[in-house]
């Protein structure tokens, strides 16, 4: 996804500069050629020889004693992006007022290239108004700003001010330099089971946890799309995703009617009862009134909806949660769906589909052409199921 892009990596003296080996390593697994730069503050916190090892290049700390009489305009002119990741406020404040204090400062005011900071500190540093002020004027001159998280600090404190998650950051410089190869696309992705109710407390629902949706969701918009999530669950909503909550069938077909059809790919990952009460009560159904009789009718199947509806040039792809005769049943639905990929997994095997952390599938394609996927993380699958959406736009589009 970053194959040829020269990025230019520096760290800075915060204790988040531990994160910046696993946003090098992102980076590196991605294709890109990453060039390190550490401040003399961040050798407190992490070796040069880690970040060296991880990297394109060894790590560069002093406009004195490198090979070139310039590293900072050889870096600057050089790279296709700039990444600061931690940027400590005394970095923001150099930055911000044009100060070259060391090589990393000199690289940013030598480049014409994007630029990302992510900074990084204690909740009243990240507050200050000076520095508030120092990332309004970077932000008015186009830097791009990974602002913090809230979370564990250090010394044990809680607020913001926490180092963006990696997968976040490595999100953004996908994003900035469009090298996703989704990019431009629009993607609709459904996650989770829905809940129908009975009365005001109870529902009928499945075992979804929505965690597969969620990671196809955060892949297609690592790879440059912009992503809609239309979701029952509430799990930390990934970078650069929009989420539109739902809880019935009813509501998950209105809104994917109003998203699918300016949409490239609709990946419809939730898992959407087959049936719910006719009838709901308004109040608590209290035991001492008897077992009640529930009568149930069809939700609606908007898988079909979706397929029969589907605009020239969208890839629209369904899930088949089986328990026997996996590639036979997800086969027929792919069919009488009309979709161009199937996403078939067999529930009652070990670690795989509902409540997991991991899954394996096998993908069916409309042209009769199957892959299997063996047991891995479900982040792997969404790769897997993405490029495979990837290989039928090719031959569609």
């Amino acid at each position: 996804m970053l194959a040829g892009k020269r990025i230019v990596l520096g760290v800075t003296g915060g204790i988040a500069a531990y994160k910046a080996v696993e946003v090098c390593r992102r980076l590196v697994d991605g294709g890109a050629h990453v060039v390190p730069v550490m401040t003399a503050g961040a050798e407190h916190f992490i070796g040069r020889t880690t970040l060296s090892a991880l990297a394109s290049e060894p790590v560069q700390t002093s406009l004195w004693n490198e090979a070139s009489p310039i590293p900072h305009t050889r870096l600057g002119q050089s790279a296709d992006l700039v990444l600061v990741a931690p940027a400590t406020a005394r970095l923001l404040g150099a930055y911000a007022a044009g100060l070259s204090t060391d090589l990393l400062s000199n690289t940013l005011l030598a480049t014409r290239a994007p630029v990302v900071v992510c900074p990084a500190m204690h909740t009243e540093m990240w507050e200050h108004p000076a520095v508030q002020a120092n990332i309004a004027t970077l932000r008015s001159r186009g830097v791009h700003i990974v602002e913090p998280e809230s979370g564990r600090l250090a010394g044990g404190d809680l607020g913001h001010g926490r180092l963006a998650a990696p997968e976040t950051i490595v999100a953004k410089v996908l994003e900035v330099l469009g090298a996703g190869p989704m990019a431009g696309l629009t993607v609709v992705v459904s996650a989770g089971g829905t809940r129908e109710p009975i009365d005001a407390v109870r529902v009928i629902a499945n075992r979804s946890s929505g965690k597969q949706g969620y990671a196809i969701a955060a892949e297609a918009a690592a790879r440059g799309a912009r992503v809609t999530l239309v979701s029952t669950v509430e799990l930390p909503v990934p970078h650069g995703v929009e989420v539109r909550a739902v809880e019935t069938a009813a509501q998950m077909q209105a809104s994917l009617g109003e998203l699918a059809p300016t949409a490239d790919v609709v990946v419809m990952a939730a898992a959407v009862a087959d049936f719910r009460p006719v009838a709901a009560a308004d109040g608590k159904i209290k035991k001492d009134q008897g077992v009640p009789q529930i009568i149930l009718e069809p939700t609606p199947d908007i898988l079909t909806g979706l397929g029969a509806a589907k605009p020239a040039g969208q890839v629209l792809v369904g899930f088949a949660a089986e328990t026997s005769d996996l590639v036979a049943n997800a086969r027929g639905k792919l069919e009488r769906k009309q979709l161009d990929l199937m996403v078939a997994n067999d529930v009652s095997a070990p670690g795989v589909g509902f409540q997991h952390d991991t899954n394996a599938v096998t993908l069916l394609r409309a042209d009769g052409s199957a892959t299997t996927v063996a047991l891995t993380d479900k982040r792997s699958i969404a790769k897997a199921v993405l490029d495979t959406v990837c290989e039928i736009r090719a031959t569609t589009t």
